[in-house]
């Protein structure tokens, strides 16, 4: 177990927390409602700022019910908070549905409950989890100048798309 500090900077959030004994992730909860209209990219705020030990980082990933179930798309996942970022964490979210969905215009925007991954604006609550949080140790590396990789270990032969779909 390593000890990560957090700081609770809006009212009424909740804390991360593992949904089970055995999970590689915590939950992560918006701390404000925010919709999100098609094609936007939108910072969802968590309410919560972090000190993490030095030698490790917080990946930010999905919740693959959301990657099921909407258009909703982590933009650089997994996102990485840094041992020495001390601001809000943000949950960096797009919406991958074309303009002129089922919500577009003056209609209820879906929610995160909407079966059927239904094209449309959609509004994240206040409290709803929106994506997981894991701790991962960081190595660091030491890079050392060659002037060839290519007798060093073993070459697998190929590059992008070279093992086949």
């Amino acid at each position: 177990m390593v000890d990560v500090y957090v700081e609770i900077i809006r009212e009424g959030v909740k804390l991360p927390s593992y949904a089970n004994p055995y999970d590689a992730g915590m939950d992560v909860c918006a701390a404000e409602d925010i919709v999100i209209k098609p094609g936007e990219t939108v910072i969802i705020p968590t309410g919560l700022k972090f000190a993490i030990p030095e030698g490790y980082e917080i990946q930010v990933r999905p919740r693959s019910g959301i990657s099921l179930r909407t258009p909703l798309r982590l933009a650089n996942s997994p996102g990485t908070i840094d041992a020495g970022y001390r601001d809000e964490l943000g949950i960096i979210v797009c919406n991958t549905s074309p303009e002129g969905g089922v919500s577009d215009g003056d209609e209820t925007p879906l929610s995160l409950d909407s079966k059927g991954n239904k094209k449309g604006a959609y509004i994240i609550r206040k409290g709803e989890r929106i994506a997981q949080l894991v701790l991962a140790q960081v190595p660091r590396m030491n890079l050392k100048v060659v002037d060839s990789v290519k007798d060093i270990g073993t070459d697998r032969g190929g590059g992008f798309g070279s093992t086949g779909v």
